[in-house]
Order: structure tokens, then sequence, then C-alpha cells
């Protein structure tokens, strides 16, 4: 159920187990790729996880674990993204204000009685901030509520040391998911362009703080080394290992606050 589709009457009767909250980011992603794809994945990826474990609950014929359903929230499309600061388009929200505003929206969930929350992650920048949303929410002694935090490239398999930046694994899910999107006609440039890696290291330590340090236009990685199928095949897979996800989240009983 999207929660922005649904009436608050629709939430009242439902019988939630976990709400997904996508979270993105609107920045730079090379001449290609919509400055929005950080949260277009995120939002495919928590739909496709609210598929997958909702059809994996309607087949729990032994009537254990889950009984209900997922909410997936709107997303919030603005995050940690400063390092693309360089590149027009690109927004951000320091690491305080980005913090506190996922965390303040996702305790309105608990006082509707929807006390699990996974934040669904499409950016980088915000993998350390949401790490600490998460146990900030899952610490707080004002509601019985637990969260935790998925980064969905994190979590495609081999394929998760092909991500870059605008690279092969996010242009194949745009292919797969939002076609229309892709400036089919400037990826070879995209790719032209591209650096091998992100960042400059010496002894472990990134020397660039920002991305047009080590990238002219805006890319990492070769986004013409995936198509829709590989774009197909990570959603199935990110939306399974999230649905994995949630049904630990909505058995586990925290037990220290």
């Amino acid at each position: 159920m999207r929660l922005a589709d649904a009436t608050w009457t629709d939430v009242r009767d439902a019988d939630v187990d976990v709400a997904f909250v996508p979270v993105g980011s609107t920045e730079q992603h090379g001449p290609h790729a919509p400055l929005g794809t950080d949260t277009l994945d995120a939002v495919a990826v928590a739909e496709a996880g609210a598929t997958a474990y909702e059809t994996s609950v309607g087949d729990d014929a032994s009537g254990d674990g889950a009984l209900g359903e997922v909410v997936v929230a709107p997303p919030i499309p603005v995050g940690v993204a400063e390092e693309h600061r360089a590149f027009d388009g690109t927004m951000w929200v320091s690491p305080d204000t980005f913090r506190a505003y996922v965390r303040e929206a996702a305790e309105s969930l608990p006082s509707h009685g929807i006390d699990r929350v996974v934040f669904v992650n499409g950016h980088g920048g915000n993998v350390e901030a949401l790490a600490e949303v998460a146990r900030r929410f899952s610490r707080d002694d004002a509601h019985d509520g637990y969260a935790v935090a998925f980064t969905w490239f994190e979590a495609v398999g081999e394929h998760a040391s092909d991500m870059g930046h605008a690279g092969p694994l996010e242009t194949s899910l745009l292919r797969a998911t939002h076609p229309h999107l892709v400036r089919e006609d400037r990826v070879a440039t995209a790719s032209d362009g591209a650096a091998d890696r992100w960042g400059e290291w010496v002894a472990g330590v990134n020397l660039a703080h920002d991305s047009d340090e080590f990238t002219d236009n805006g890319v990492v990685g070769d986004p013409s080394a995936g198509d829709a199928a590989r774009g197909e095949e990570l959603l199935d897979r990110a939306g399974d290992a999230l649905a994995d996800l949630a049904t630990a989240v909505v058995d586990r009983e925290p037990t220290s606050r």
C-alpha cells in the first residue's frame, strides 16, 4: 500500500507489519541519467520489496510468521549530497538536518501502530546518517519502534562490485523501471568521460571530498555495461533481499532501550 495514495481509514483498517521509507537524493547522475535517479531507484526497490514480502506472506501455508502488509511511505528526495555541489541542479542538506528530518518523519508512524520501519536507501552519501537515524529511532523510549537502514545496491550479490555513480547498476535499473528518463543518445559520451573508481586514494584515504575532483562529467563506471535485463535482475535481487530483511525486522523484539 502506498501511503500517499491511501485514505486515513485505509490505514486504520489495514494490518500493517512494516513501513518502507524510501530515501534518495536530488543530485547529478552524469549527462544521461536524471537528477532524481537515487529517489526513483529507492521507490522502485521499496515497491518490489513490498510485493515480494506480501507474496511470501500469502504463500505461507503454515500460518506462521508475518500476516500483514507493507506500507510504502512517500520518498524523501533530498539527502546528504554536497559532494556533487559542482554539478548543476544538485540539492543537499546537512547531515544534521537530514538525520533530524528523517527520524522525525519516521517517528510519526508508531503513533498509528506502525512500529517497524525499514529505510530503503538509494544514495551512498546517506548511508552513515541513516545508520544513526535507525539507531536513534530504535533506542527512543517514547515508542516501541524498531528501524534498520537498507541500501539496495549493497544487496545485489556479485553485481555490487560494479557500483559506481551513474554507472552500470544505476543505469540498468533505470532502463528497467524508467527507460524514458535515460538519455540513450548521451550514454556513449557518459562512458567516455567516466572515471574508473570513486575518489583519489592514498593509504586507504580518499583525498577527494567532492566528485568533480575525479570525474569531469559526474560518472563513475561504464553506464553502457548494463541493459534493462540486468536492471530487472537487480530489482528482483534487491526486492527479495528487502523482503527477507522485513521479515526479520517484523519478527525481532528489541530488548534494550
